[in-house]
Formats: C-alpha cells, sequence, structure tokens
C-alpha cells in the first residue's frame, strides 16, 4: 500500500495504511481537502464524498494517530487514545502522533490527504 500523508497548519504526518478494500477505496479519491470537525475530546471527524467499502471491527480501545471509517462514510482522526465499544473499519496508523492533539487544536480544523511520492 502507498504511504498517505496528511497535512494539517503546515504540518504533514505520514500515515500507514493497512492493505485493504476501504483502504484501495479511498486512495482512489485522493488528493481530497476535508474539514474535521470536533467529537469527544478525543476525536476528528468528517463525512466522505463517496461510501468506501466496510469490514468494522470492535477495537476495545483507539490509539491515538488512529485512522478509521465509521459507516461507509465518516473517517474519523483519533488524537487521544481511549477505550470504545464501538465498531470502525481500520484505515491507518500515523507513524508519529506526537504532538498531533495541539497541532489539530480545538474546534473544526481543514486537512489535505494525498498520496506520498
Amino acid at each position: 500500500m502507498p504511504t498517505l500523508c496528511l497535512a494539517v497548519h503546515g504540518a504533514e504526518y505520514p500515515v500507514t495504511l493497512r492493505d485493504s478494500p476501504s483502504t484501495r477505496a479511498l486512495v482512489r479519491q485522493l488528493p481530497m481537502t476535508l474539514t474535521l470537525a470536533e467529537l469527544n475530546g478525543n476525536e476528528k471527524y468528517a463525512r466522505l464524498p463517496e461510501a468506501l467499502p466496510t469490514d468494522a471491527i470492535q477495537p476495545g480501545a483507539l490509539q491515538t494517530g488512529d485512522l478509521m471509517l465509521y459507516g461507509a462514510n465518516c473517517l474519523v482522526l483519533f488524537y487521544q487514545s481511549f477505550p470504545s465499544s464501538y465498531s470502525y473499519t481500520p484505515l491507518g496508523q500515523i507513524e508519529h502522533p506526537d504532538g498531533l492533539a495541539s497541532v489539530l487544536g480545538a474546534g473544526s480544523v481543514t486537512v489535505t490527504l494525498s498520496i506520498l511520492p
């Protein structure tokens, strides 16, 4: 799988993608710019323009830097680790998520997703 680049406020975060139908469908939609809304003080989310295939699991705990799909078209980026009983389709993980929460800030934030060359 190619490596995804998540760009926000001038910072670029490489994201290691899982090899799955969901991530392959996401890669076909790139590049894209999304406005992620704040939720629960631990995640940011946005609706994707097109639905992706799903293969949801219940991870039990979410980790800082997890990139997940909720339902078929809701992209979720977790910036704090916490236990969860919700089900998600795993897409990938930010390789070095240190400082992610401060870069994302409070409230909504605009990010660009692209493939690293």
